[in-house]
Protein backbone atom coordinates (compact mmCIF):
# COMPACT_ATOMS: atom_id res chain seq x y z
CA UNK A 1 0.00 0.00 0.00
CA UNK A 2 2.78 2.56 0.75
CA UNK A 3 4.27 1.89 -2.70
CA UNK A 4 0.91 2.50 -4.35
CA UNK A 5 0.44 5.71 -2.37
CA UNK A 6 3.91 6.85 -3.44
CA UNK A 7 2.96 6.25 -7.08
CA UNK A 8 -0.20 8.31 -6.62
CA UNK A 9 1.75 11.15 -5.03
CA UNK A 10 4.08 11.25 -8.03
CA UNK A 11 1.51 10.73 -10.76
CA UNK A 12 -0.79 13.47 -9.52
CA UNK A 13 1.79 16.09 -10.53
CA UNK A 14 1.79 14.74 -14.07
CA UNK A 15 -2.00 15.13 -14.12
CA UNK A 16 -1.80 18.60 -12.62
CA UNK A 17 0.63 19.95 -15.22
CA UNK A 18 -1.47 18.61 -18.09
CA UNK A 19 -4.50 20.43 -16.69
CA UNK A 20 -2.42 23.52 -15.91
CA UNK A 21 -1.30 23.69 -19.54
CA UNK A 22 -4.98 23.50 -20.44
CA UNK A 23 -5.63 26.51 -18.22
CA UNK A 24 -2.95 28.41 -20.14
CA UNK A 25 -4.99 27.78 -23.29
CA UNK A 26 -8.20 28.87 -21.53
CA UNK A 27 -6.73 32.27 -20.72
CA UNK A 28 -5.11 32.61 -24.13
CA UNK A 29 -8.47 32.09 -25.84
CA UNK A 30 -10.10 34.49 -23.37
CA UNK A 31 -7.82 37.49 -23.94
CA UNK A 32 -6.36 36.98 -27.43
CA UNK A 33 -8.69 39.39 -29.34
CA UNK A 34 -7.11 42.46 -27.69
CA UNK A 35 -3.84 42.20 -29.64
CA UNK A 36 -5.36 41.31 -33.03
CA UNK A 37 -8.59 43.34 -32.76
CA UNK A 38 -7.52 45.95 -35.31
CA UNK A 39 -6.54 43.27 -37.84
CA UNK A 40 -9.81 41.41 -37.29
CA UNK A 41 -11.86 44.59 -37.78
CA UNK A 42 -10.09 45.17 -41.09
CA UNK A 43 -10.30 41.63 -42.45
CA UNK A 44 -13.84 40.89 -41.26
CA UNK A 45 -15.15 44.37 -42.13
CA UNK A 46 -16.47 44.79 -38.59
CA UNK A 47 -17.32 47.94 -36.67
CA UNK A 48 -16.73 48.46 -32.98
CA UNK A 49 -20.10 47.13 -31.80
CA UNK A 50 -19.81 44.01 -33.96
CA UNK A 51 -16.23 43.36 -32.87
CA UNK A 52 -17.41 43.75 -29.28
CA UNK A 53 -20.03 41.10 -30.00
CA UNK A 54 -17.32 38.85 -31.44
CA UNK A 55 -15.17 39.28 -28.33
CA UNK A 56 -18.09 38.70 -25.97
CA UNK A 57 -19.26 35.59 -27.85
CA UNK A 58 -16.71 33.68 -25.75
CA UNK A 59 -18.27 34.76 -22.47
CA UNK A 60 -21.95 33.92 -22.97
CA UNK A 61 -21.52 30.14 -23.32
CA UNK A 62 -18.70 30.15 -20.76
CA UNK A 63 -20.94 31.76 -18.15
CA UNK A 64 -23.97 29.60 -18.92
CA UNK A 65 -21.98 26.37 -18.65
CA UNK A 66 -20.61 26.89 -15.14
CA UNK A 67 -23.41 25.02 -13.34
CA UNK A 68 -23.57 22.22 -15.94
CA UNK A 69 -19.80 21.92 -15.53
CA UNK A 70 -20.28 20.67 -12.00
CA UNK A 71 -23.06 18.30 -12.99
CA UNK A 72 -21.08 16.83 -15.89
CA UNK A 73 -18.00 16.47 -13.69
CA UNK A 74 -20.06 14.44 -11.23
CA UNK A 75 -21.87 12.30 -13.82
CA UNK A 76 -19.40 11.90 -16.71
CA UNK A 77 -16.26 12.63 -14.76
CA UNK A 78 -13.66 15.37 -15.39
CA UNK A 79 -11.62 13.30 -17.89
CA UNK A 80 -14.47 12.71 -20.30
CA UNK A 81 -15.89 16.20 -19.85
CA UNK A 82 -12.62 18.05 -20.54
CA UNK A 83 -11.74 15.81 -23.49
CA UNK A 84 -15.07 16.31 -25.24
CA UNK A 85 -15.33 20.03 -24.70
CA UNK A 86 -11.71 20.81 -25.58
CA UNK A 87 -12.36 19.02 -28.87
CA UNK A 88 -15.25 21.45 -29.37
CA UNK A 89 -12.87 24.34 -28.61
CA UNK A 90 -10.49 22.96 -31.25
CA UNK A 91 -13.29 23.04 -33.83
CA UNK A 92 -14.23 26.57 -32.79
CA UNK A 93 -10.66 27.82 -33.09
CA UNK A 94 -10.37 26.33 -36.57
CA UNK A 95 -13.66 27.95 -37.59
CA UNK A 96 -12.47 31.29 -36.22
CA UNK A 97 -9.24 31.03 -38.17
CA UNK A 98 -10.94 30.14 -41.46
CA UNK A 99 -14.09 32.26 -40.96
CA UNK A 100 -15.20 33.77 -44.31
CA UNK A 101 -17.39 36.34 -42.55
CA UNK A 102 -17.99 37.98 -39.21
CA UNK A 103 -20.97 35.71 -38.52
CA UNK A 104 -18.88 32.56 -38.83
CA UNK A 105 -16.15 34.15 -36.70
CA UNK A 106 -18.73 34.81 -33.96
CA UNK A 107 -19.91 31.18 -34.17
CA UNK A 108 -16.30 29.98 -33.90
CA UNK A 109 -15.60 32.24 -30.94
CA UNK A 110 -18.76 30.99 -29.20
CA UNK A 111 -17.68 27.37 -29.74
CA UNK A 112 -14.29 28.20 -28.22
CA UNK A 113 -15.99 29.69 -25.16
CA UNK A 114 -18.23 26.65 -24.87
CA UNK A 115 -15.30 24.26 -25.15
CA UNK A 116 -12.92 25.85 -22.66
CA UNK A 117 -15.72 26.51 -20.16
CA UNK A 118 -15.35 22.91 -19.01
CA UNK A 119 -11.84 23.04 -17.59
CA UNK A 120 -11.86 25.05 -14.36
CA UNK A 121 -14.65 23.29 -12.42
CA UNK A 122 -13.64 19.74 -13.51
CA UNK A 123 -10.03 20.55 -12.61
CA UNK A 124 -11.13 21.63 -9.13
CA UNK A 125 -12.78 18.23 -8.75
CA UNK A 126 -9.61 16.42 -9.89
CA UNK A 127 -7.48 18.42 -7.44
CA UNK A 128 -9.88 17.58 -4.62
CA UNK A 129 -9.46 13.86 -5.37
CA UNK A 130 -5.68 13.83 -5.87
CA UNK A 131 -4.44 16.41 -3.32
CA UNK A 132 -4.83 16.78 0.41
CA UNK A 133 -7.11 19.43 1.85
CA UNK A 134 -4.22 21.55 3.09
CA UNK A 135 -2.62 21.40 -0.37
CA UNK A 136 -5.75 22.46 -2.25
CA UNK A 137 -5.37 26.25 -1.82
CA UNK A 138 -1.74 26.12 -2.95
CA UNK A 139 -2.59 24.10 -6.04
CA UNK A 140 -5.42 26.47 -6.92
CA UNK A 141 -3.06 29.46 -6.63
CA UNK A 142 -0.54 27.74 -8.93
CA UNK A 143 -3.33 27.02 -11.41
CA UNK A 144 -4.35 30.70 -11.43
CA UNK A 145 -0.73 31.70 -11.98
CA UNK A 146 -0.67 29.39 -15.02
CA UNK A 147 -3.68 31.34 -16.27
CA UNK A 148 -1.41 34.36 -16.04
CA UNK A 149 1.02 32.64 -18.37
CA UNK A 150 -1.89 32.17 -20.76
CA UNK A 151 -2.55 35.90 -20.61
CA UNK A 152 1.13 36.48 -21.33
CA UNK A 153 1.03 34.34 -24.47
CA UNK A 154 -2.07 36.25 -25.61
CA UNK A 155 -0.07 39.49 -25.62
CA UNK A 156 3.46 39.85 -27.03
CA UNK A 157 3.85 36.26 -28.37
CA UNK A 158 0.53 36.47 -30.21
CA UNK A 159 1.44 39.91 -31.57
CA UNK A 160 4.71 38.55 -32.95
CA UNK A 161 3.09 35.39 -34.29
CA UNK A 162 0.27 37.29 -35.98
CA UNK A 163 2.78 39.68 -37.55
CA UNK A 164 4.64 36.67 -38.94
CA UNK A 165 1.80 34.42 -40.11
CA UNK A 166 -1.40 36.44 -39.65
CA UNK A 167 -4.11 36.17 -37.02
CA UNK A 168 -5.99 33.46 -38.90
CA UNK A 169 -3.17 30.92 -39.00
CA UNK A 170 -2.30 31.82 -35.41
CA UNK A 171 -5.75 30.73 -34.27
CA UNK A 172 -5.49 27.53 -36.32
CA UNK A 173 -2.22 26.61 -34.61
CA UNK A 174 -3.67 27.34 -31.17
CA UNK A 175 -6.64 25.15 -32.10
CA UNK A 176 -4.29 22.28 -32.90
CA UNK A 177 -2.62 22.74 -29.50
CA UNK A 178 -6.07 22.60 -27.91
CA UNK A 179 -6.78 19.27 -29.63
CA UNK A 180 -3.42 17.88 -28.48
CA UNK A 181 -4.31 18.86 -24.94
CA UNK A 182 -7.64 17.02 -25.23
CA UNK A 183 -5.76 13.91 -26.35
CA UNK A 184 -3.34 14.17 -23.41
CA UNK A 185 -6.23 14.49 -20.97
CA UNK A 186 -7.91 11.39 -22.40
CA UNK A 187 -4.71 9.32 -22.34
CA UNK A 188 -3.24 10.29 -18.98
CA UNK A 189 -5.67 12.14 -16.69
CA UNK A 190 -7.71 10.01 -14.29
CA UNK A 191 -10.59 11.34 -12.22
CA UNK A 192 -9.35 9.77 -8.98
CA UNK A 193 -6.49 7.52 -7.82
CA UNK A 194 -8.94 4.61 -7.45
CA UNK A 195 -9.28 4.54 -11.26
CA UNK A 196 -5.70 3.22 -11.31
CA UNK A 197 -6.18 1.02 -8.25
CA UNK A 198 -4.27 3.42 -6.00
CA UNK A 199 -5.25 4.82 -2.60
CA UNK A 200 -6.28 8.46 -2.36
CA UNK A 201 -3.70 10.91 -0.93
CA UNK A 202 -6.50 13.06 0.49
CA UNK A 203 -7.24 12.47 4.15
CA UNK A 204 -10.75 11.57 5.25
CA UNK A 205 -12.26 14.26 7.45
CA UNK A 206 -14.98 12.33 9.25
CA UNK A 207 -18.36 11.33 7.88
CA UNK A 208 -19.39 13.37 4.83
CA UNK A 209 -22.02 16.06 5.43
CA UNK A 210 -25.50 15.34 4.12
CA UNK A 211 -25.78 16.29 0.44
CA UNK A 212 -27.78 19.31 -0.67
CA UNK A 213 -29.65 19.01 -3.96
CA UNK A 214 -28.84 21.38 -6.81
CA UNK A 215 -32.21 23.19 -6.75
CA UNK A 216 -32.17 23.52 -2.98
CA UNK A 217 -28.55 24.70 -3.06
CA UNK A 218 -29.27 27.31 -5.75
CA UNK A 219 -32.20 28.59 -3.74
CA UNK A 220 -30.10 28.90 -0.59
CA UNK A 221 -27.36 30.77 -2.45
CA UNK A 222 -29.59 33.15 -4.40
CA UNK A 223 -31.75 34.02 -1.38
CA UNK A 224 -28.81 34.68 0.92
CA UNK A 225 -28.34 38.49 1.05
CA UNK A 226 -24.58 38.29 1.67
CA UNK A 227 -24.10 36.53 -1.68
CA UNK A 228 -25.16 39.50 -3.75
CA UNK A 229 -22.41 42.01 -2.86
CA UNK A 230 -19.86 39.40 -3.98
CA UNK A 231 -21.79 38.71 -7.19
CA UNK A 232 -22.15 42.43 -8.00
CA UNK A 233 -18.47 42.99 -7.31
CA UNK A 234 -17.54 40.11 -9.64
CA UNK A 235 -19.76 41.46 -12.43
CA UNK A 236 -18.42 45.01 -12.48
CA UNK A 237 -14.81 44.25 -11.54
CA UNK A 238 -14.46 41.73 -14.35
CA UNK A 239 -16.34 44.03 -16.73
CA UNK A 240 -13.34 46.36 -16.36
CA UNK A 241 -10.76 43.62 -16.75
CA UNK A 242 -12.29 41.78 -19.70
CA UNK A 243 -13.25 44.98 -21.54
CA UNK A 244 -9.77 46.49 -21.37
CA UNK A 245 -7.49 43.47 -21.10
CA UNK A 246 -9.59 41.16 -23.25
CA UNK A 247 -10.46 43.41 -26.20
CA UNK A 248 -10.28 47.20 -26.25
CA UNK A 249 -6.90 47.78 -24.58
CA UNK A 250 -5.01 46.86 -27.75
CA UNK A 251 -6.90 49.18 -30.13
CA UNK A 252 -6.69 51.97 -27.53
CA UNK A 253 -2.91 51.75 -27.27
CA UNK A 254 -2.45 51.56 -31.04
CA UNK A 255 -5.01 54.17 -32.06
CA UNK A 256 -4.69 56.81 -29.32
CA UNK A 257 -0.94 56.53 -28.69
CA UNK A 258 0.14 55.29 -32.13
CA UNK A 259 1.99 52.30 -30.68
CA UNK A 260 2.92 49.28 -32.75
CA UNK A 261 1.13 45.97 -32.24
CA UNK A 262 4.28 44.56 -30.63
CA UNK A 263 4.60 47.45 -28.17
CA UNK A 264 0.90 47.27 -27.33
CA UNK A 265 1.37 43.55 -26.73
CA UNK A 266 4.26 44.25 -24.37
CA UNK A 267 2.12 46.68 -22.37
CA UNK A 268 -0.80 44.26 -22.21
CA UNK A 269 1.56 41.48 -21.14
CA UNK A 270 1.93 43.34 -17.84
CA UNK A 271 -1.60 42.15 -17.10
CA UNK A 272 -0.28 38.60 -17.18
CA UNK A 273 2.67 39.52 -14.96
CA UNK A 274 0.21 41.03 -12.51
CA UNK A 275 -1.85 37.84 -12.49
CA UNK A 276 1.22 35.67 -11.89
CA UNK A 277 2.59 37.70 -8.99
CA UNK A 278 -0.79 38.89 -7.74
CA UNK A 279 -2.33 35.54 -6.82
CA UNK A 280 0.25 34.60 -4.17
CA UNK A 281 0.70 38.24 -3.12
CA UNK A 282 -2.98 38.86 -2.41
CA UNK A 283 -3.30 35.45 -0.76
CA UNK A 284 -0.44 36.39 1.57
CA UNK A 285 -2.01 39.78 2.34
CA UNK A 286 -5.36 38.14 3.06
CA UNK A 287 -4.04 35.34 5.29
CA UNK A 288 -1.05 36.94 6.99
CA UNK A 289 -1.20 40.74 6.87
CA UNK A 290 -4.86 41.79 6.96
CA UNK A 291 -6.06 38.41 8.22
CA UNK A 292 -9.28 38.92 6.34
CA UNK A 293 -10.84 38.74 2.89
CA UNK A 294 -12.78 42.01 2.91
CA UNK A 295 -9.81 44.40 3.40
CA UNK A 296 -8.04 42.92 0.35
CA UNK A 297 -11.16 43.20 -1.80
CA UNK A 298 -11.86 46.79 -0.67
CA UNK A 299 -8.24 47.84 -1.27
CA UNK A 300 -8.09 46.15 -4.65
CA UNK A 301 -11.35 47.71 -5.78
CA UNK A 302 -10.17 51.15 -4.73
CA UNK A 303 -7.01 50.71 -6.82
CA UNK A 304 -9.12 49.61 -9.82
CA UNK A 305 -11.31 52.68 -9.32
CA UNK A 306 -8.22 54.90 -9.48
CA UNK A 307 -6.94 53.14 -12.60
CA UNK A 308 -10.24 53.54 -14.43
CA UNK A 309 -10.27 57.21 -13.41
CA UNK A 310 -6.91 57.67 -15.13
CA UNK A 311 -8.21 55.99 -18.28
CA UNK A 312 -11.41 58.03 -18.27
CA UNK A 313 -10.07 61.50 -17.46
CA UNK A 314 -6.49 61.37 -18.80
CA UNK A 315 -7.20 59.13 -21.79
CA UNK A 316 -4.48 60.54 -24.06
CA UNK A 317 -2.22 62.02 -21.40
CA UNK A 318 -0.80 58.97 -19.66
CA UNK A 319 2.98 58.51 -20.02
CA UNK A 320 4.29 55.25 -21.42
CA UNK A 321 5.40 54.04 -17.99
CA UNK A 322 1.92 54.81 -16.69
CA UNK A 323 0.37 52.59 -19.36
CA UNK A 324 2.59 49.72 -18.24
CA UNK A 325 1.64 50.32 -14.60
CA UNK A 326 -2.09 50.48 -15.39
CA UNK A 327 -1.90 47.11 -17.11
CA UNK A 328 0.11 45.67 -14.20
CA UNK A 329 -2.40 47.07 -11.72
CA UNK A 330 -5.36 45.60 -13.59
CA UNK A 331 -3.62 42.22 -13.65
CA UNK A 332 -3.15 42.26 -9.86
CA UNK A 333 -6.16 44.12 -8.50
CA UNK A 334 -8.85 43.32 -11.10
CA UNK A 335 -7.86 39.79 -12.15
CA UNK A 336 -5.65 37.99 -9.61
CA UNK A 337 -7.94 39.23 -6.84
CA UNK A 338 -10.73 36.91 -8.01
CA UNK A 339 -8.98 34.14 -6.04
CA UNK A 340 -10.00 36.04 -2.89
CA UNK A 341 -13.48 36.54 -4.33
CA UNK A 342 -13.95 32.81 -4.95
CA UNK A 343 -12.61 32.02 -1.49
CA UNK A 344 -15.06 34.47 0.05
CA UNK A 345 -17.94 32.85 -1.80
CA UNK A 346 -16.91 29.35 -0.74
CA UNK A 347 -16.62 30.44 2.91
CA UNK A 348 -20.09 31.99 2.93
CA UNK A 349 -21.73 28.57 2.63
CA UNK A 350 -21.39 25.03 4.04
CA UNK A 351 -18.82 22.85 2.34
CA UNK A 352 -21.44 20.67 0.66
CA UNK A 353 -22.66 23.79 -1.19
CA UNK A 354 -19.21 24.89 -2.35
CA UNK A 355 -19.71 23.66 -5.90
CA UNK A 356 -23.12 25.26 -6.28
CA UNK A 357 -22.07 28.59 -4.78
CA UNK A 358 -18.86 28.74 -6.83
CA UNK A 359 -20.69 27.80 -10.01
CA UNK A 360 -23.35 30.46 -9.45
CA UNK A 361 -20.96 33.27 -8.62
CA UNK A 362 -18.78 32.30 -11.58
CA UNK A 363 -21.64 33.35 -13.86
CA UNK A 364 -21.16 36.98 -12.93
CA UNK A 365 -17.57 37.78 -14.01
CA UNK A 366 -18.19 36.37 -17.48
CA UNK A 367 -21.57 38.08 -17.71
CA UNK A 368 -19.75 41.34 -17.00
CA UNK A 369 -17.38 40.74 -19.88
CA UNK A 370 -20.20 39.62 -22.16
CA UNK A 371 -22.22 42.77 -21.49
CA UNK A 372 -19.55 45.44 -21.48
CA UNK A 373 -17.31 44.40 -24.37
CA UNK A 374 -20.05 45.20 -26.93
CA UNK A 375 -21.25 48.20 -24.87
CA UNK A 376 -17.80 49.76 -25.18
CA UNK A 377 -17.77 48.89 -28.88
CA UNK A 378 -21.10 50.70 -29.31
CA UNK A 379 -19.81 53.77 -27.47
CA UNK A 380 -16.68 53.84 -29.62
CA UNK A 381 -18.63 53.40 -32.84
CA UNK A 382 -21.08 56.14 -31.88
CA UNK A 383 -18.30 58.73 -32.12
CA UNK A 384 -17.27 57.53 -35.57
CA UNK A 385 -13.81 56.89 -36.94
CA UNK A 386 -11.01 58.86 -38.52
CA UNK A 387 -9.07 56.90 -41.16
CA UNK A 388 -10.37 53.66 -39.69
CA UNK A 389 -9.39 54.48 -36.09
CA UNK A 390 -11.80 55.26 -33.28
CA UNK A 391 -11.69 58.81 -31.95
CA UNK A 392 -10.31 60.07 -28.67
CA UNK A 393 -13.82 61.17 -27.67
CA UNK A 394 -15.02 57.62 -28.21
CA UNK A 395 -12.38 56.16 -25.94
CA UNK A 396 -13.07 58.81 -23.30
CA UNK A 397 -16.75 57.87 -23.18
CA UNK A 398 -15.98 54.14 -23.26
CA UNK A 399 -13.55 54.41 -20.36
CA UNK A 400 -16.01 56.61 -18.48
CA UNK A 401 -18.30 53.56 -18.54
CA UNK A 402 -15.46 51.51 -17.01
CA UNK A 403 -15.00 54.21 -14.35
CA UNK A 404 -18.69 53.81 -13.41
CA UNK A 405 -18.08 50.05 -13.20
CA UNK A 406 -15.16 50.76 -10.87
CA UNK A 407 -17.37 52.88 -8.62
CA UNK A 408 -20.06 50.21 -8.35
CA UNK A 409 -17.51 47.44 -7.72
CA UNK A 410 -15.88 49.48 -4.94
CA UNK A 411 -19.23 50.24 -3.29
CA UNK A 412 -20.16 46.56 -3.42
CA UNK A 413 -17.05 45.61 -1.42
CA UNK A 414 -18.15 47.88 1.42
CA UNK A 415 -21.15 45.58 1.96
CA UNK A 416 -19.17 42.33 1.97
CA UNK A 417 -19.22 40.06 4.98
CA UNK A 418 -15.86 39.02 6.39
CA UNK A 419 -15.53 35.25 6.01
CA UNK A 420 -12.02 34.31 7.10
CA UNK A 421 -13.15 33.45 10.64
CA UNK A 422 -15.41 30.78 9.12
CA UNK A 423 -12.59 29.06 7.26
Amino acid sequence: MPDLLSKALRYRWFIFWILAFGYILVYFHRLCPAVVAVDMMRDLHAGGALLGLLGSAYFYPYALMQLPAGLLSDSWGPRRTITLFFTIAFAGSLLLGFAPSLLWAIVGRALVGLGVSMLFVPTMKVLAEWFRIREFVTMTAILMAMGGLGSLTAATPLALMSNWMGWRLSFVIVGILTLLLAILVWLFVRDRPADLGWPSPSEPSGPPPPPIGLVEGMKKVLTYPRFWPVAIWFFFDCAVFFSFGGLWGGPYLMQVYGLSKATAGQILSMIAIGMIVGSPLLGFLSNRVFQGRKPVLVLSSFVVLCLTALLAFYTDGIPLLGLYLISLGLGIFSSAVVVIGFTTTKELFPVQMAGTSTGLVNLFPFAGGAVFQPVLGYLLERHGRIEGAFTLAGYEEAFLALFVCGIIAFLATLFLQETLTKA
